[in-house]
């Protein structure tokens, strides 16, 4: 007869499972944060303003920040609905002249249908939504990438900018709408200038921010920002688990569209003119904050956050050698040294998460 060993008295008791449970594990502070997608674009950053700071003093003044702010927040507002399509799983080339078709198509109806210019803002809302429910169309329709897809769109829009634009007007450029009925209270909306402790910053800051919280918001906190994920990670398992799928992609394409009109309007309302021949190349840009920013090229993976940060190195980049006084030449090679920086340090934080 055998007999079961009791513990002694007053001792913890033995754990039923004293192996660990991988399924259960628990990360550290710092395994959480390395698993975040814009851990990357974050060290990139720190390191970017550090730089121009030691090498560019005027880079860190009020005025300096203002400046490095618009122009980061004039890419950022596109990386918003670029980063979110990439998490997604898809590319939108036509992004960059999608934003002057806005502007145009606002500037133009406006100026020769002698309407208000809210009516032509309004109306090239409409036509931007459009363009981006067109592309999400025809991909799901025709299951071409998406690559393709939005190739097409690009040069069938950069061929309607231009040939439109002289065909209605005799000129690359629109009309000056600057006169005209309701262009001073849309350029208080698209295009002024808000004054913080005596420094101005431009109002595309602000709708820059609000597009990264509302964006983050949908991907973290609620159901269409699972779907997102589900989508650009496997569409089909996705498709499989009752993900509208369809749905999901075509409304991912209408929020690049989106974008593309807040850019568009304030570009039209800080010049009062676009030139239609413009755009052509912008939509690498976005896409390279995108990644930049942590999102990966196969989908599935990436924040808005990150998408902010990867423009935020542009904004600084691209103001940081001006201050620096440096041929701006350079700035083309040290954006493309920042992309090949920051897609190593996501490859590698990635490759390091999946082993844990």
């Amino acid at each position: 007869m055998t007999t079961t060993p009791t513990a002694p008295a007053g001792a913890a008791p033995a754990p039923v499972n004293a192996g660990a449970d991988e399924r259960v594990s628990r990360r550290g502070l710092i395994g959480t944060l390395m698993a975040r997608p814009e851990v990357g674009a974050a060290v990139g950053a720190m390191a970017v303003f550090v730089f121009f700071a030691l090498v560019a003093p005027p880079f860190t003044t009020a005025g300096g920040i203002s400046t490095v702010l618009y122009g980061a927040s004039t890419i950022g507002i596109m990386v918003v609905g670029v980063s979110l399509l990439m998490i997604g799983g898809e590319f939108d080339l036509s992004t960059g002249v999608a934003v002057i078709s806005s502007a145009l198509v606002a500037s133009l109806f406006s100026w020769y249908f002698a309407t208000n210019i809210w009516v032509g803002v309004s109306l090239a809302l409409v036509a931007s939504l459009a363009v981006g429910a067109v592309n999400g169309l025809i991909f799901i329709k025709t299951k071409l990438p998406s690559f393709i897809v939005t190739l097409a769109m690009f040069l069938m829009l950069t061929g309607l900018n231009l040939a439109l634009t002289r065909l209605i007007g005799g000129s690359v450029s629109s009309p000056p709408i600057s006169t005209m009925d309701g262009f001073t209270s849309a350029q208080a909306i698209f295009a002024s200038s808000v004054t913080i402790f005596g420094v101005n910053f431009r109002i595309t800051i602000f709708y820059w921010i609000l597009l990264v919280a509302v964006a983050s918001f949908i991907l973290l906190r609620t159901k269409i920002g699972n779907w997102i994920f589900a989508v650009g990670g496997d569409q089909n398992a996705a498709r499989a688990v009752g993900v509208p799928v369809t749905a999901t992609k075509i409304g991912l394409f209408m929020g690049v569209g989106f974008c593309a009109w807040v850019l568009g309007m304030h570009q039209l309302f800080a010049f009062s003119t676009v030139q239609s021949g413009e755009g052509i190349g912008n939509e690498f840009l976005y896409i390279i904050g995108a990644v930049i920013g942590g999102c990966l090229l196969t989908g599935g993976y990436g924040s808005a956050i990150g998408g902010a940060l990867g423009a935020l190195i542009f904004g600084m980049a691209s103001r940081g050698i001006i201050y620096a006084e440096w041929n701006p030449d350079w700035f083309r090679f040290f954006l493309g040294v920042m992309l090949l920086l920051a897609t190593i340090v996501n490859l590698m934080v990635r490759r390091r998460v999946e082993k844990k």
